[in-house]
């Protein structure tokens, strides 16, 4: 059971039993669902990068981005320990992770986000982290929303040649992706995207 291992809006769904492809169910709105046939050896390189970690970092998904709900309540089933982003301080621009099982309120951006109550972790000790985003370039450059809560949150990113976690995924549609987008010296980059074409891995010697 549980084979669903990311949920995007037109929902992807990896059939276990159906060896040796696995289908790709995409759902556009009402007009119904495509199911296209996908090589076997998509899902285990998707499933290898989502399960490895035990504390996994999500996100609250807005309208328009696509929806995690699903995967997170799978990766929980499965063991993993779930956070979601919270602004500590719109100020200063500082977030944090805090549990997501307990109740979520939405935050000033609309956005659905953990109580003060609910337990943190640092970024720095979390496994894997899937991020939303406005758009990203095939080098992982990642444009965000323009609050830089993400590039504070994983600045220590920038500063060591090795970090072996967390490993930093975003989530979007293939569409989002852009020309050579450019890099300030507080931006973050990706280790890898996921979109409703597969995974890509970005090789970087910051890995």
């Amino acid at each position: 059971g549980g084979e669903i291992i990311l949920a995007l809006p037109f929902t992807w769904v990896f059939i276990k039993d159906v060896p040796p492809l696995l289908k790709l169910s995409w759902q556009v709105g009402s007009a119904g669902i495509v199911e296209l046939p996908m090589r076997a050896t998509k899902r285990f390189r998707v499933v290898e990068e989502l399960v490895r970690g035990r504390h996994i970092a999500g996100y609250a998904a807005l309208a328009e981005e696509p929806d995690l709900d699903e995967a997170l309540t799978e990766l929980a089933r499965r063991g993993a320990l779930i956070y979601l982003p919270r602004i500590d301080n719109y100020r200063l621009g500082r977030m944090s992770f805090a549990r997501g099982d307990g109740e979520l309120r939405p935050n000033r951006y609309g956005i659905a986000e953990p109580g003060r109550a609910a337990s943190t972790r640092r970024a720095a000790a979390l496994d894997i982290a899937l991020l939303p985003l406005v758009g990203f370039d095939a080098r992982g450059a990642r444009l965000g929303m323009g609050g830089g809560y993400y590039d504070r949150a994983f600045a220590f990113r920038r500063h060591l040649r090795a970090v072996p976690r967390p490993r930093l995924i975003g989530i979007a549609f293939a569409c989002q992706q852009t020309d050579a987008l450019p890099l300030a010296a507080h931006d973050v980059q990706l280790d890898a995207i996921v979109t409703e074409n597969g995974l890509t891995r970005f090789g970087r010697s910051t890995r």
